[in-house]
């Protein structure tokens, strides 16, 4: 396959432990940021960062909507 799951390569997606890239803020964090809601369009349009490593991502509506319930979970922890 030619799927790469970027944000799992360079973002901690779990509830503890570090990002693989330093720059890339655990998704545990990004919920203590942002309300995971408030991401619904960014992760639909595409999400630019502000560090090179990490392309542009875009997500199909059931990929956005399983993001957000997610960030939901952690952000209950």
């Amino acid at each position: 396959s030619d799927h790469v799951d970027w944000p799992q390569l360079l973002a901690a997606i779990d509830a503890t432990g570090a990002s693989p890239l330093p720059k890339a803020p655990a998704f545990r964090d990004v919920v203590k940021r942002y309300e995971p809601a408030a991401l619904e369009e960014a992760l639909a349009e595409g999400i630019v960062t502000g560090h090179a490593d990490m392309p542009q991502l875009a997500f199909e509506a059931e990929e956005v909507a399983a993001i957000i319930a997610y960030l939901d979970t952690l952000k209950a922890e």
